[in-house]
């Protein structure tokens, strides 16, 4: 296969960056510190209305970064005063011991004395090169020109600011009918490489005006979440840093929302499922997006067990990089997934195309269909077990060259 020079931005990137609405009870700014990216900004501040609920879902590494940790302590705590996300770019602040702990509570403490509330509402986070101090007094610097910039309007240039080895910002927003007034919901998200489920992979910010106690509003965020961003994966290398805030300012005239609300459940997995996808289709180096739906499993566990074995598999992932149809690559990922499968009644199609079933190759089945069908963009592998009742969904990318060329000199 001849080598393809790595894109500056993905191929499966949306036109532009949407146009997300202002939110109320949220301002933003974004500024550059210089502490790595000396181009463009690489800090971001959002500022919540008094009486915002957060929630929030976190890594499950058990080397997790210094703000993940923080966030973790303070996520179940009071409503009460203004609230602040903080994150910083081209910096993990993970593997750095004691200093990294003091580099966030001066940046977190800093945050709360510029917008007069309690360092306990102020939630940050940090992305980038592991075990390098973060040069936390460059970020807190810039502090009071990010306060006289915040503004509602621009949530665009804050999740820029956020960037890594993304090639796009991620983006998306709706609205929704509450009872008594319009709902609206919009985010960003970052995340390219180092991506594996393993509770929200990367970095998501989620705001919405809607009126949310935290106890459910961080139950439905959790809910969501596994049938989101826990089903997705780029490498299967779960981060230290992943992190998801969702915050709710309660500005809306709508209702307040209850356990029996669907319209908002719906609307914000419906975000969600979308800024996961986009992280999949900035998947370093990726040149397709891949869908692979199990079902007939013994479970839904088996599924999901079944889905991320062919998913993670690196020698499916290059054969579809290849636009080779190898469908013997996905059976043998099935069956060294450990869950419950028989060679007899497993199924394989490429789409609608049928490609293996019965323990051998489908007698409709051609390789000039299966050459054909590989070059499409986005590609949908449908693996039927026979056995059971069990489903699931993951989404994934190719495994190109330009990951390597990406990853092997990401600290130079």
């Amino acid at each position: 296969m001849t080598k393809k020079p790595t894109p500056l931005v993905s191929p499966l990137a949306p036109a532009r960056f949407p146009d997300l609405p202002p939110v109320a009870g949220v301002r933003f700014a974004s500024a550059n510190s210089g502490t790595k990216y000396k181009n463009r900004d690489d800090v971001m501040l959002a500022e919540l209305a008094p009486g915002s609920t957060i929630a929030g879902v976190f890594t499950q590494s058990s080397t997790r970064a210094a703000p993940v940790l923080d966030c973790q302590k303070k996520i179940a705590g009071s409503s009460d005063g203004g609230a602040a996300f903080f994150v910083n770019a081209g910096n993990a602040n993970a593997f750095t011991g004691a200093r990294g702990d003091g580099s966030v509570d001066a940046i977190t403490s800093a945050t709360a004395q510029a917008l007069g509330f309690a360092p306990a509402r102020v939630f940050s986070s940090s992305t980038g090169v592991i075990g390098e101090p973060l040069p936390h007094k460059a970020i807190i610097a810039k502090l009071s020109e990010m306060k006289t910039s915040l503004s509602d309007d621009a949530i665009a240039s804050a999740a820029h600011a956020i960037l890594t080895t993304d090639t796009f910002a991620k983006g998306a927003f709706t609205t929704i009918q509450g009872d008594g007034g319009k709902i609206t919901i919009a985010g960003f998200a970052k995340g390219s490489g180092m991506i594996a489920p393993d509770m929200a992979t990367m970095l998501v910010y989620i705001f919405t005006d809607a009126k949310v106690a935290r106890p459910l509003l961080q139950d439905i965020v959790a809910t969501a979440t596994q049938s989101t961003f826990n089903c997705i994966t780029v490498d299967s290398d779960t981060s230290t840093s992943d992190t998801l805030l969702v915050a709710a300012t309660g500005q809306s005239s709508a209702a307040e929302i209850t356990a029996n609300d669907d319209n908002f459940r719906t609307a914000l997995h419906g975000i969600m499922l979308d800024l996961a996808h986009q992280v999949i289709r900035d998947g370093e180096g990726a040149t397709k997006f891949v869908q692979i739906r199990v079902t007939g499993a013994t479970t839904d566990a088996d599924a999901r067990k079944i889905a991320m074995s062919v998913a993670n598999s690196p020698l499916v992932k290059t054969a579809i990089a290849g636009e080779d149809p190898n469908w013997g690559r996905i059976v043998m990922a099935v069956g060294k997934s450990g869950a419950a499968a028989d060679r007899d009644r497993l199924a394989v199609s490429f789409g609608d195309i049928l490609v293996a079933e019965k323990g051998w190759v489908s007698p409709s089945y051609t390789e000039q269909q299966g050459v054909a069908y590989m070059k499409n963009q986005d590609i949908s592998i449908n693996i039927d077990i026979g056995l059971g009742t069990g489903s699931a969904i993951v989404w994934t990318c190719d495994l190109t060259h330009g990951y390597i060329e990406i990853n092997a000199d990401y600290r130079s």
